[in-house]
């Protein structure tokens, strides 16, 4: 597979370049950036062959299989639709649009062209986030009762920038980190959040935007949820757990794009650390992307997921807004 960078981003330089390579036959041949010499750069740091500021010229190239879209949130819809109209597959950051209906309309187009579409949703990918769906799955704790995640952390000043202060380029913890941690609970529960109530705010670091978030999700099962994020919080640690009829999950620094973190089970026959792989989250995702495009199997997470994932992280904001009892909206998905 050949792949084009729509976007000279830290995530692509830093996790899927990598990732990418480490596919059989899979190479990078080339990058897009607004900035000329910043592209250039990009390329000859990464060993890429090619930079280009113009999308259609880049997209021209009919070797191309794939792209990976690592822009601002407001380019991906615009991005994503030339590349599906140009017949490439798609691997795109979350969220995937800045409104619900865009991002319908990029999974809808998708699926009209026959191209695989998929969410960057990598927490999905981590060995421990494997070994806690196999946990509730198998009945392990039994009946989910409740969930929590903190993911408050100290966003790097490198990634500030457009998050903390530039809401028309998506900014703002709830696009940042909500929509994560909305997929991870889906994939743990295998259900969708119904409504949700939420409180955000700034706390030192947002510019027009919040920076901090707190909500409640109700689920179809009855299961309450709970969350946390911000981007202001440098000795929190982040984690999730599970509490159930018959025990309870305790994770710990696990929503990471790093394979770390521990695990413990807690039931009525006491306490025990659970052993998890510790493969790249990234080098499973990718593998599993162009396993889909070889018509063996599906992404780690999908179009769907991204747009599921983005319909929650909607909800809250509106929640937080209004502050009533918001239904999420998946768009008829």
């Amino acid at each position: 597979m050949r792949w084009a960078l729509i976007g000279a981003s830290r995530i692509a330089s830093g996790y899927v370049i990598d990732a990418i390579r480490t596919q059989d036959g899979a190479e990078v041949c080339s990058v897009l950036s607004s900035n000329a010499e910043r592209g250039a750069a990009f390329a000859q740091e990464n060993a890429i062959p090619e930079s280009f500021t113009d999308l259609d010229a880049q997209l021209a190239d009919d070797t191309v299989d794939a792209v990976y879209i690592s822009t601002t949130n407001e380019k991906h819809h615009p991005q994503a639709m030339a590349a599906i109209a140009a017949g490439k597959h798609v691997l795109c950051e979350k969220p995937l649009a800045m409104t619900l209906e865009d991002a319908v309309e990029m999974v809808r187009a998708a699926r009209e062209k026959g191209v695989v579409f998929a969410t960057n949703h990598h927490l999905r990918n981590a060995g421990s986030h494997l070994a806690i769906r196999d946990l509730i799955s198998s009945g392990r704790i039994g009946s989910v009762l409740s969930a929590r995640v903190f993911h408050a952390v100290n966003l790097p000043e490198h990634l500030r920038g457009w998050r903390i202060n530039d809401a028309s380029a998506g900014g703002g913890v709830i696009p940042d980190i909500v929509v994560h941690d909305a997929d991870t609970i889906r994939f743990h529960l295998s259900e969708d959040p119904v409504d949700v109530v939420a409180k955000a705010g700034t706390s030192g670091m947002g510019e027009g935007v919040e920076d901090s978030v707190m909500s409640v999700w109700s689920m179809p099962s009855g299961t309450m949820v709970q969350t946390h994020e911000s981007f202001t919080h440098g000795f929190a640690g982040t984690g999730i757990e599970f509490h159930g009829t018959e025990g309870s999950i305790f994770a710990r620094n696990v929503m990471t794009q790093q394979p770390v973190g521990e695990i413990r089970l807690v039931d009525a026959g006491g306490e025990s650390d659970v052993p998890f792989e510790t493969h790249n989250l990234y080098h499973r995702a990718l593998s599993l992307f162009t396993d889909a495009v070889r018509v063996n199997g599906t992404p780690s997470a999908d179009g769907v997921d991204g747009i599921k994932s983005l319909a929650v992280a909607h909800a809250v904001r509106l929640a937080a807004q209004s502050g009533k009892t918001e239904r999420v909206d998946y768009g008829g998905f």
